[in-house]
């Protein structure tokens, strides 16, 4: 996951250097396009056998796909990478919050988007259309993963992203039909484009789906949270753009809600776990084995008075 987080924000910090010359709608179209030319072929998913309990999360998957990526390049262009990517993963934070079951998961997921705002910090030169996109943006990558994990159950391999890509592309393509006829598409912004597509959709979409198999969806909406911290360090270092105080007091805030959080989770995957004995019984077992009205393990339910041979066994 942490690799697939900064191949997404190295992607889009080179990206962002074509926005001059093709603009955000068309570092999208051509993402989109690189995308699909590389998972179909990979993939090779038979759209024909689809069902359409297949289809319709595949549908909304590629709509979150063209909308995701447009409102976060727009925002990109207006008020920066990483400001914009900070509020982007709030949607993953919200898949967070909304799937916690137990307190410390909520003060984790409250301590990460207090990190988000300290980083942020909103003010009346705010550019809120660039704000309202981010958002637009954060709801869209939430979708993606609830999606995601919908899919990853349904098709094998990744080949639902592969088709939700390709269905993407082709809403993508009469914008790169444009470019093309003003004769906007020159090799340098292909180049950054290109980049930005193998980078920012084909290693973080398979990355992710396979990703979302293996770790709840609370959990990786939970780590996340490290986006905005790889999005300050491309926008640094690709684009120049110079981090303040209250950035980095953000970006730190963020990093130790991460680290609580996996190391709590991995102590907790280390515990051994005991089984119960029930009380006035001589032998261990399964708990769930043991039923009302019986003495004896992995044996049915006893009557009343009834005295088994094995209730009487020692446990050696």
């Amino acid at each position: 996951m942490l690799g697939s987080a900064t191949s997404n924000q190295v992607g889009a910090a080179i990206g962002a250097h074509a926005f001059a010359a093709i603009g955000p709608a068309g570092v999208v179209a051509v993402r989109q396009l690189v995308a699909a030319a590389v998972l179909f072929p990979l993939a090779r998913p038979n759209l024909r056998r689809f069902t359409w309990a297949q289809w319709w999360p595949t549908l909304l998957l590629a709509a979150a796909f063209a909308i995701m990526n447009l409102s976060l390049y727009t925002a990109i262009d207006r008020i920066g990478l990483g400001l914009a990517v900070t509020l982007e993963v709030l949607g993953p934070l919200g898949v967070a919050l909304a799937a916690s079951r137990t307190r410390f998961d909520l003060l984790c997921a409250a301590g990460a988007a207090a990190g988000v705002y300290v980083l942020v910090l909103p003010g009346p030169a705010s550019d809120y259309l660039g704000i309202g996109l981010g958002l637009l943006a954060a709801a869209c990558w939430a979708s993606y993963i609830l999606l995601n994990r919908l899919l990853g159950a349904r098709l094998p391999g990744i080949q639902a992203t592969a088709a939700a890509t390709a269905v993407s592309a082709l809403a993508y393509l009469p914008v790169a039909a444009v470019l093309l006829a003003q004769g906007r598409l020159d090799g340098r912004a292909l180049g950054y484009a290109a980049a930005a597509g193998v980078l920012s959709s084909v290693i973080p979409y398979a990355a992710d789906l396979i990703a979302l198999r293996r770790v709840p969806a609370r959990f990786f909406g939970m780590f996340m949270s490290v986006h905005p911290v790889l999005a300050a360090l491309a926008g640094l270092v690709l684009l120049g753009q110079a981090l303040r105080v209250h950035e980095w007091t953000g970006i730190l805030i963020v990093i130790g809600v991460l680290v609580v959080n996996s190391v709590r989770r991995r102590s907790a995957a280390a515990a051994p776990r005991r089984t119960a004995t029930p009380a006035g019984s001589r032998c261990g077992g399964n708990p769930a084995s043991w039923r009302r009205g019986s003495r004896t393990p992995n044996a049915p339910t006893a009557r009343a008075g009834t005295r088994t041979t094995a209730a009487h066994r020692s446990c050696g």
